[in-house]
């Protein structure tokens, strides 16, 4: 058996996030329009004793260690599937911001699937390793394929799009995070009483990914979890605002927050977003970087 397996895994940010009315199950149905960006996590797996999970990195201290971290679910499912002992130890080197609304949790997952299906040699199919994907959470799919897809259903039915060139992006990291679940209730607490129409993908937004555009790009991205984080986290309309101000094409929060994603012209356009945003005194730290970035793959 191999000794230890690592397998490198990018964020995301939604350039569309269109919501639906709360369904039976307690899930949002969603038109979700990923783009995996370069900023990473690595997920290394090794034999041990037994499942045990541990972290490093930026805010490595506020990431579970015990079996609801999605990298140990994702190795408990596996070994369940396949009838292995999943006595491993898992390590999570952290750079994608925890909390953040980038799917870092679900990078990991994701990861530590791939990991330890390559350790253990199991053969898993593609359609296997998505299937477990998606029962581990909706982000986890796309964190497997990256690129660009539209996720529909939860998010976790993907059908991969076409991108025409490289967007560059501006991420300001905010001074805490935000739970997914408090942003989906805050969504429907504010839109109790409200007809909320059928989510569907934006065709001039894929047209834009398509054609590599960003300027077009800019002009259809959308995101209608952002009043929601906004009204949990309110000085994120400062951060936007210092962004738009600084020649960003598109300001948004990201996914459910609390990042706020920048969407600039080129590479020097976005250092320019980066300093002026660093400048301002409304985020923690930021970062710069493109995509579209590949899926998780052993490095």
């Amino acid at each position: 058996m191999t000794q230890s397996v690592t397998v490198r895994v990018p964020a995301k940010v939604n350039v569309q996030l269109s919501v639906g009315g709360v369904r039976p199950d307690g899930f949002h149905d969603l038109a979700n329009v990923f783009l995996a960006v370069g900023l990473y996590d690595e997920v290394t797996v090794e034999p041990a004793d037994e499942l045990r999970v541990t972290c490093s990195g930026p805010d490595a201290d506020q990431v579970p260690l015990d079996r609801t971290n999605l990298a140990a679910r994702a190795a408990l499912e596996l070994a369940r599937r396949h009838g292995v002992d999943p006595a491993v130890h898992l390590h999570i080197a952290k750079d994608i911001p925890v909390a953040g609304g980038m799917a870092g949790g679900s990078a990991d997952g994701a990861g530590a699937l791939l990991a330890c299906d390559t350790l253990w040699g199991t053969g898993a199919s593609r359609e296997e390793l998505l299937d477990i994907c998606a029962e581990l959470g909706s982000d986890v799919p796309f964190a497997l394929v990256g690129g660009a897809a539209l996720g529909v259903g939860r998010g976790e039915q993907l059908r991969t799009l076409e991108v025409g060139g490289t967007f560059h992006w501006v991420f300001a990291l905010a001074e805490r995070g935000l739970s997914t679940p408090a942003v989906f209730r805050e969504f429907d607490r504010l839109n109790e009483g409200v007809r909320i129409p059928e989510p569907v993908a934006s065709q001039e937004l894929l047209e834009s990914l398509a054609k590599g555009d960003a300027a077009a790009l800019a002009a259809t991205v959308s995101n209608d979890l952002q009043p929601a984080a906004l009204s949990l986290f309110p000085a994120l309309a400062d951060t936007l605002a210092a962004g738009r101000a600084s020649g960003a094409l598109a300001a948004l929060v990201s996914g459910s927050g609390p990042t706020t994603a920048f969407l600039a012209a080129d590479a020097e356009s976005a250092r320019a977003v980066a300093d002026a945003l660093r400048a301002s005194g409304t985020c923690r730290t930021v970062r710069v970087t493109d995509g579209p970035a590949p899926g998780a793959a052993v490095v």
